[in-house]
């Protein structure tokens, strides 16, 4: 799976799909697309702010960029934490886990344990074969008999 046949599916054929399973380059490309997109809002942003006058407040063009990147980053959010969750069904492990290591993030020194839990599970590879979860995304062939 590449970089655009990765982003056109978390976004568009599974934007708010919790169940399933996604590899690792579907997880990790759609991460990176994630990232350059805010990252490219974020420098378009700066130069519009270094260009602008603020006497009188923030210009409406720094505003409605602005306002536009609160809704992108609204809608690419959604499709971020579903692809966490497959990621996880991917390593046979529930999306709950996910949400109890986000709510760890916010207790002091757990919170670090619980982000390298994160980022180690995101490393793993997924688990071969079929699984509770669903069938490999790398060999959706296999066959789930042991789970019949």
């Amino acid at each position: 799976m590449g970089f655009t046949e990765a982003a056109g599916t978390v976004l568009v054929q599974k934007y708010a799909t919790f169940s399933g399973r996604a590899s690792r380059a579907e997880y990790w490309w759609y991460v990176l697309f994630y990232i350059l997109v805010l990252l490219a809002i974020g420098i378009l942003c700066n130069v519009v702010a270094d260009f602008s006058d603020f006497r009188d407040g923030v210009p409406p063009p720094l505003a409605l960029l602005f306002f536009l990147g609160g809704l992108i980053w609204l809608a690419m959010f959604l499709p971020a934490i579903a692809v966490q969750v497959r990621r996880f069904h991917d390593r046979n492990i529930s999306g709950w886990w996910y949400l109890a290591l986000c709510i760890a993030n916010f207790v002091p020194y757990i919170g670090l344990i619980a982000v390298i839990a994160i980022l180690v599970i995101n490393v793993l590879p997924g688990t071969e074969g079929p699984n509770k979860f669903g069938a490999d995304p790398l060999r959706p062939e296999a066959r789930a008999e042991v789970f019949a």
